[in-house]
């Protein structure tokens, strides 16, 4: 790191000159470290799809939580709670406890909620969103945690904060 004037600079920023380096310090600060609420949830939310990924091939059960069985709720709750965020229970509960977000602003770690019609009641089914338009879920009785392409349009996505 140089000093000039008194203010510490990174070497790169240093060869600029004082007066640039300083603009450039205090632009590039925000752009290099931002802090923002969504930064902080999307960065919960990718710690949650790897831990959701980990489980890859965990079988589901009815009610199960983990961490080596799991229904899809369960799943969601056990990756956030690792990844140091609070979900209740139920499909339903955790889309009434998200911000919801339009389809044109996912990320990855959204949660993607199933709806056979508009309310929380009708959120049948949840799963993380990958990217690429597949999740991370424990589908049904029968089958195990894995990814998946979404197979339907009535969906909804939702960030937890």
């Amino acid at each position: 790191m140089a000093t000039r004037t008194g203010v510490t600079v990174p070497p790169l920023l240093s060869r600029l000159g004082t007066v640039s380096a300083l603009t450039a310090a205090a632009v590039g600060t925000s752009l290099l470290a931002p802090w923002t609420p969504s930064a902080e949830a999307a960065s919960t939310g990718v710690k949650a799809l790897h831990v959701a990924a980990s489980k890859k091939g965990s079988p589901y059960k009815w009610g199960a939580t983990g961490p080596h069985r799991f229904d899809c709720s369960g799943l969601t709750l056990y990756a956030f709670k690792r990844a140091g965020k609070k979900l209740p229970r139920t499909a339903a509960a955790q889309y009434n406890k998200v911000r919801r977000v339009p389809t044109t602003t996912r990320t990855r770690g959204d949660l993607v909620f199933f709806r056979s019609g508009r309310s929380a009641r009708s959120v049948y089914h949840v799963g993380i969103y990958a990217g690429h338009g597949r999740i991370w879920h424990a589908p049904k009785t029968g089958t195990v945690v894995r990814l998946e392409r979404i197979w339907s349009k009535r969906v909804s996505y939702g960030r937890v904060h």
